[in-house]
């Protein structure tokens, strides 16, 4: 793809598609109405997606196990988020903490 033209057009269509899966939740949401087991459902299934998400980027780099300092870090992390603390220091306790145990040569 070393058409500048091409490029361009796939972005567009990208963004265009984009942008047409995003609007349509609100607009869809307004003609269908859901009973309230679904809803839960929904959420939860919502809750479950996203545990899953930070299961898999914690304890893994590419195809392998990403070590002890990065589940440890995502630990302290999620304890100072649970305990309300600012989202600037839950950030940098994590990394600090990950970075911290990789300099003391924990993988």
């Amino acid at each position: 793809m070393n058409n500048p033209l091409l490029v361009l057009v796939a972005i567009l269509i990208l963004a265009v598609g984009t942008f047409s899966l995003r609007i349509a939740g609100p607009l869809m949401r307004a003609r269908f109405e859901l009973s309230d087991r679904t809803q839960q459902l929904l959420s939860t299934a919502a809750v479950v997606l996203l545990a899953a998400l930070v299961a898999t980027a914690t304890l893994t780099a590419g195809h392998t196990y990403a070590g002890i300092a990065r589940p440890v870090g995502v630990l302290v992390g999620g304890v100072l988020a649970w305990r309300r603390a600012p989202f600037v220091l839950v950030v940098v306790a994590a990394a600090a903490t990950a970075a911290g145990l990789r300099l003391l040569g924990v993988p």
